[in-house]
């Protein structure tokens, strides 16, 4: 007897099961983080934000239809869930419980779709998928600045692109300011020089691929970029030295680093004045100083709770209203990740904050040390570029950003979490060779 055709619902469920559906829906969740303001410009709001709600419900679908590949236990890390229960709770007393509910919701969507695709691709396969979506994002930025700056001379205001390439800058491509594009050419060097160690792509490519990125990280002409460019080189010299340590000694010098790490961070802020000046951020600082000075007056009335979780800041809400008004600017957000914390979560949000990030960070930076493939150093490269950012911006806490830290923290959880030793016998996490020892 000849076999029976499949049915439509089997047929669904062996596409939702497949590896190809996985990775294109890693390659569209990334694609339209990383080009909201894009996305934005040209389809509105609500255009988006149906994408976004399409790729949720895509993915509770695959999720569904491979739950016997995953436990709930393993889903996301506690810290995270922790963190993201009190945001929701914080909703009780804020001032406009629309506006909370929908800030959380801005929140929660990035947060399952990491989810997601932390459980169902590998951090190689993220890495692949990531430098290609970001390939594509920064070869359109470019070709955008010259069309705008060079062959037309004309800005296009509908993508919030100046068009000053001719004069050397500042750019800010499709991601709508210099310093979204300054942060997202950091992560592109990082994932790019991953790539070209793992040999994941043809030799040519990768040269393109990081000249690209550091062409346009040069043109951001952003104090904050060479800062972050210099954080994130000394964390891979650091890392560097550390894997090539051997193992009876790594303890020691992980200490002795931790140690030095502090010190500099007193020296930094002793001296943040000069270097203020050195790096001509000065109007900058003046800027962030005078906005966090009000923010942290105004978190004195609800120290603990903090005034109920938004995210970006709406309009005709208080305190963010309030805050407008004293600075005279149109904040949108508090410049600093912890300072919108602290103002919208209270103390409790940011221990939780400082708790889930922190641990994401050393579970991230132990296997990295650890673990011979190169890949595992893109994880915590990563994550201190977020969190370098996350002093003078509040992209971690949405977006992109907050998109990475948590395929960074859930991926980290799953190798070095209390979880990892719950299944001894079960399969290697990612699929990726860790014996003997690290090479860079």
């Amino acid at each position: 007897m000849s076999a029976s055709a499949p049915t439509p619902r089997a047929g669904a469920m062996a596409l939702l099961r497949s590896s190809a559906l996985a990775a294109a829906f890693a390659t569209a969740s990334l694609g339209a983080l990383f080009a909201t303001q894009l996305l934005r410009n040209l389809m509105g709001d609500a255009g988006y934000g149906a994408i976004i709600v399409g790729l949720c419900l895509l993915g509770a679908a695959m999720l569904v239809a491979r739950r016997r590949e995953w436990r709930w236990l393993e889903l996301m890390p506690t810290t995270l869930a922790a963190l993201m229960l009190w945001l929701l709770i914080t909703s009780i007393w804020a001032r406009d419980t629309g506006e909370s509910l929908s800030g959380w919701l801005a929140i929660a969507a990035p947060t399952f779709l990491a989810i997601v695709v932390a459980q169902f691709r590998d951090t190689l396969q993220t890495v692949r998928t990531t430098g290609d979506v970001l390939r594509v994002l920064l070869t359109l930025s470019l070709a955008l600045e010259v069309l705008s700056g060079i062959l037309i001379d004309l800005p296009i205001p509908f993508l919030g692109i100046g068009g000053n390439i001719a004069q050397g800058g500042p750019v800010q491509g499709i991601f709508g300011t210099r310093t979204a594009l300054g942060l997202i050419t950091i992560i592109a060097l990082i994932t790019f020089l991953v790539e070209w160690r793992t040999r994941s792509v043809a030799p040519g490519l990768a040269v393109y691929s990081v000249t690209l990125a550091g062409v346009l990280a040069v043109l951001t002409g952003s104090p904050i970029v060479l800062v972050m460019a210099f954080v994130a080189g000394l964390a891979t010299g650091i890392l560097i030295l550390v894997r090539r340590t051997d193992a009876r000694y790594r303890a020691t010098l992980q200490w002795a680093i931790a140690a030095l790490l502090v010190f500099g961070l007193v020296l930094v802020y002793a001296f943040r004045r000069p270097l203020v000046y050195w790096l001509n951020a000065e109007p900058d600082f003046f800027t962030r100083s005078r906005l966090w000075n009000e923010i942290l007056d105004l978190a004195e009335a609800s120290p603990v709770q903090g005034w109920g979780w938004v995210g970006t800041w709406p309009e005709g809400v208080m305190p963010f209203t309030y805050l407008r008004y004293l600075t005279g600017e149109d904040h949108g957000s508090a410049l600093n990740a912890w300072m919108d914390v602290l103002l919208q979560a209270g103390a409790v949000g940011v221990a939780l904050f400082l708790a889930f990030a922190g641990l994401a960070l050393a579970r991230a930076w132990m296997t990295a040390s650890e673990r011979r493939s190169t890949v595992y150093v893109w994880a915590p490269l990563v994550l201190i570029s977020l969190l370098a950012d996350s002093i003078v911006t509040s992209s971690l806490l949405g977006g992109f950003g907050w998109f990475l830290l948590v395929v960074c923290a859930t991926r980290a959880s799953l190798v070095k979490g209390w979880r990892s030793g719950m299944d001894a016998g079960g399969p290697t996490i990612g699929g990726l060779p860790h014996e003997g020892p690290p090479s860079f």
